[in-house]
């Protein structure tokens, strides 16, 4: 497995990292023991990233990773873990405040069963606080050992430039995929010119760039993609028309469409991670393929051919779910 950076001064890790939603639940039943297998694929690797949050379960994720690092101890020394903390998951809700932002990475921590993570992210932005306000309380939790470096998630680039006048960012996790480009509308370069890793989430487009057969109609009611505008008739079946055919053409590759998915974001800047979330152990391994895809220019443009910037139909989140969450153009 190929590495990179997590940030200038961050360690090393293998560019294909694991999100930790889908162990939660988040798209579909997850067993803990499914999970568990997932965990022993994610901890064989050389150098994984592990991306989870307080609000997965909630505190389900970040308790069944504190449970096989207890399980796996010698194993801390190669992982990187990530965290994020700033949602109240009863009642719902978003805050930034210095208390509560270490409320949260207490709690993170003892869950996971360690001291100190090399990355904590701020995981939506509370618009009542100034950036720069929280950056400090973030930079408290650096110089008290207790986190590696700071993270964002889902912001505009105008807030990382006024971040990164107080403190170094070493992360931003924001959604990046085929079919969600934004991130190319000024953050891939902000990243890059602050030395700050670009952490894709949701790199294969919530499951639907993948082989596994995406039917909305048959998700439970609970299921949050049931309510995302591309998931919602007619923006489905228009979406998977064009989705199909990149499915088609990985497979004529002798590639899976889920590793494609994610080389296809890795070869977008040497400073990108990406963090495919999954509960199956099968399915990780899938992912990690993209390490092993170098994709030529050729490749690059007949992708773009047949998943053209723009083409899916409707917004990634409905109104509800945007909350915080930034948006630039």
């Amino acid at each position: 497995m190929k590495q990179r950076q997590l940030g200038k001064n961050g360690p090393m890790v293998d560019e294909v990292g694991f999100g930790a939603m889908s162990i939660a639940g988040a798209f579909g039943p997850a067993d803990a023991e499914t999970s568990r297998k997932a965990l022993d694929r994610v901890f064989a690797q050389d150098h994984p990233h592990i991306d989870t949050a307080l609000i997965y379960g909630p505190f389900i994720s970040e308790n069944l990773i504190g449970e096989h690092l207890k399980k796996h101890a010698a194993a801390r020394n190669k992982i990187s873990i990530a965290t994020k903390g700033g949602i109240n998951p009863n009642p719902r809700g978003v805050s930034n405040s210095a208390s509560f932002m270490r409320e949260c990475l207490e709690g993170s921590l003892k869950r996971l069963g360690v001291e100190h993570v090399d990355l904590y992210y701020v995981h939506r932005r509370d618009h009542s606080i100034p950036i720069e306000d929280v950056m400090h309380t973030m930079a408290t939790f650096v110089k008290e050992g207790k986190i590696g470096g700071i993270g964002l998630s889902e912001i505009a680039p105008h807030t990382l430039e006024r971040a990164s006048k107080v403190h170094h960012v070493r992360a931003v996790q924001n959604e990046y995929s085929l079919w969600t480009r934004q991130p190319e509308l000024g953050l891939i370069q902000a990243c890059k010119r602050h030395g700050t890793a670009l952490v894709a989430f949701s790199p294969v487009g919530r499951g639907v760039l993948t082989d596994v057969v995406v039917e909305p109609s048959k998700m439970p009611a609970t299921e949050w993609r049931k309510a995302m505008p591309r998931f919602v008739e007619p923006n489905f079946t228009y979406n998977m028309a064009y989705i199909e055919r990149f499915k088609i053409y990985a497979r004529g590759k002798g590639w899976t469409p889920s590793a494609l998915a994610n080389a296809w974001v890795l070869a977008q800047g040497n400073h990108i991670i990406t963090i495919p979330g999954t509960r199956t152990a099968e399915h990780h391994g899938e992912n990690l393929k993209a390490s092993d895809i170098m994709l030529t220019a050729k490749d690059l443009a007949e992708i773009e051919e047949i998943l053209p910037i723009g083409f899916a139909h409707g917004n990634r989140y409905s109104v509800e779910q945007q909350g915080s969450a930034e948006q630039y153009c």
